[in-house]
């Protein structure tokens, strides 16, 4: 990477711009997707260019101008940077963190066509679209967003019979991609399909766009949508703040129109080397999600994707103290959020660690091992492991 940048006159130009008043639509076609759109705003090496382009050709690159505009264009390792702008590890397959996968929640096992994943009894995902504001290079879908790909729903009022068949199903997580990223009168037929259901008790609606495209929620007509919809069936949205500098004021008022509309914001982060990795960063990022009104849900383990697991994964040794560190600067609703592997076999809670055995307690299972919720498992730390399979299993 460069050590030294300067601010280009078009990167500048970015900070004029009131991010509230454009049309969602229309500014999406300034996002930077090329080489060259990107060289527009910043300027890179030689070298940096030439693996970009190699990146791109097998993992595409959509950064959205607003986004861009928060990057410390001076600091070669910015952690709002790391985030969006392909990075030449990304060309490292499987390196020294381990082995790596394209699929490390499973997603296949469990997919029962038609973009539908039942992994949990009384949860369905529907992928609704490949498609994201921004593509985050750390993505554990990496393999399928951007690209096309048979994973995504065809038919959202096929997924919704398939839930109202299976009533165990208590609750419908709409994902992709980013279902916010769908025309309004899309995600209107989707939740209208869902409203009737008589055992669902809740909708979640996964989406990014509060951090890397706010302006998509200064539309009243979605917020009119999501507000009607509440009243009738609850809607959780859960999104994914991973620094405190994407707390900014324009994704502040975006939660804002949410929660007017009494919508519940959740967040789930994700532990990523270079990024958040320290205790003082997540002590800043937590306070900072409680202080716009958005609770502290997840942090996840960083899975172990292959051209992601190289250079974002933290080893467990190292995230567990981190974390621990973290919590003796909380009050009570800031340590309610989870640290937490989303492991083929479900999730896992890491507890923390007893010398050097990592204690994790597993708070979902997969349809038809019942016996694996709430039980407890031990695992030899060592410095390098960063995924449950990396740690023998040991005794207390």
């Amino acid at each position: 990477m460069a050590t030294e940048a300067t601010y280009t006159d078009t990167f500048l130009s970015l900070s004029d711009i009131d991010w509230t008043q454009l049309d969602w639509k229309e500014e999406l076609k300034n996002n930077i997707r090329t080489v060259d759109d990107l060289k527009e705003y910043i300027p890179l090496s030689p070298e940096e260019e030439s693996d970009i382009r190699k990146i791109i050709d097998i993992h595409p690159m959509n950064i959205p101008r607003y986004y861009l505009h928060l990057i410390d264009v001076n600091d070669p390792m910015d952690p709002i940077r790391r985030q969006c702008i392909p990075d030449a590890q990304e060309l490292v397959v499987a390196g020294a963190m381990g082995e790596t996968t394209a699929d490390p929640y499973g997603d296949d096992k469990h997919d029962k066509g038609n973009g539908i994943l039942h992994k949990y009894d009384y949860t369905a995902l529907v992928v609704t679209s490949e498609y994201c504001a921004m593509y985050c290079r750390h993505c554990f879908r990496k393999r399928m967003v951007g690209l096309p790909n048979d994973l995504t729903v065809k038919n959202f009022q096929k997924a919704a019979e398939y839930v109202g068949n299976h009533p165990e199903i208590t609750n419908v997580i709409m994902s992709g991609g980013d279902p916010f990223m769908l025309p309004t009168d899309v995600i209107r037929a989707m939740l209208d399909s869902l409203r009737d259901i008589p055992h669902l008790n809740h909708v979640r609606i996964g989406s990014r766009v509060p951090v890397t495209y706010p302006l998509r929620l200064f539309d009243d007509e979605l917020i009119s949508l999501l507000e009607a919809f509440n009243r009738e069936k609850t809607l959780f949205v859960p999104t994914h703040y991973n620094h405190p500098r994407e707390l900014t004021p324009v994704s502040r008022q975006a939660i804002w129109r949410l929660r007017n509309a009494g919508i519940t914001v959740n967040n789930q982060s994700v532990l990523l080397r270079g990024v958040n990795d320290t205790a003082e960063t997540l002590v800043e990022l937590m306070n900072g999600l409680l202080r716009i009104g958005v609770n502290p849900y997840y942090l996840y383990q960083c899975m172990p994707v292959a051209r992601v697991r190289n250079h974002f994964q933290v080893p467990l040794r190292y995230g567990s103290e981190i974390v621990d560190r973290a919590r003796r600067h909380f009050d009570g609703y800031a340590k309610r959020f989870k640290f937490i592997i989303g492991h083929d076999i479900g999730k896992l809670e890491v507890c923390g660690s007893i010398g050097d055995k990592l204690i994790l307690k597993q708070l979902h299972a997969r349809s038809g091992h019942d016996d694996e919720v709430s039980r407890l498992l031990v695992r030899q730390l060592n410095d390098t492991g960063g995924w449950l399979d990396d740690l023998p299993e040991v005794s207390l």
